[in-house]
């Protein structure tokens, strides 16, 4: 059997033809492996957050040094998940083979969305085995995060307020919510990420990221 058919298949929820690197808005949420709740407690429709979940907004809030064309915008640290919204600034086009650009793994781009996302998910799991080892936080099994995220490229002002009123409010419907461990698995905002979107295809100006 030729080894392309022994890898198992894993379709991408990223917009098709899609430039992850263009200038917009964009809504990330990055869900535990299952769904484990490590990152402190909702009481009485109000977020919680104990040292993971510190350590998870620090890191988030500091993403900007790092990739300085992101600007952060509405954020909340759940018990399982993370919403974000952050905006990226167009930046000079590098040209190939000049050293300022650089692939990474699974074919992520420098400036991506994917590229901040790889190393959101890096920094965090590394932080938290520190936090393991030395803190007593609860162990996770296997990975901390889960292996992708969903993701939603805002098109207009309406809709990111409406992305941040949701985000605000996502404490107070926590029961309800999609992500909740052991919820109704009602409908949320993930259905406004690409899984509505994800054979879309829009303009791209650039080179493709992940």
């Amino acid at each position: 059997m030729p080894d392309n058919q022994r890898l198992p298949y894993r379709r991408s929820i990223r917009l098709y033809q899609y430039d992850y690197s263009q200038e917009a808005y964009y809504f990330i949420t990055v869900c535990t492996q299952d769904r484990l709740c490590v990152f402190g407690d909702i009481c009485e429709g109000k977020m919680q957050i104990n040292q993971a979940g510190s350590m998870i907004l620090k890191t988030w809030n500091q993403l900007p040094e790092r990739f300085t064309h992101m600007k952060l915008d509405e954020f909340i640290v759940m018990p399982n998940h993370i919403h974000g919204v952050f905006k990226l600034n167009q930046i000079k086009k590098q040209i190939p083979g000049d050293g300022a650009t650089k692939n990474y793994a699974h074919g992520t781009s420098s400036h991506t969305v994917g590229r901040i996302m790889q190393a959101f998910k890096s920094m965090t799991t590394n932080f938290y085995i520190q936090g393991v080892k030395t803190l007593n936080w609860p162990a996770f099994p296997g990975k901390l995060w889960q292996r992708d995220y969903w993701d939603r490229v805002i098109v207009d002002d309406r809709e990111l307020h409406g992305v941040r009123e949701y985000i605000i409010h996502n404490p107070s419907t926590w029961e309800s919510d999609y992500l909740f461990s052991g919820g109704s698995g009602q409908t949320t905002w993930r259905d406004e990420h690409t899984w509505r979107d994800e054979h879309e295809v829009r303009p791209s100006t650039g080179n493709k990221g992940n």
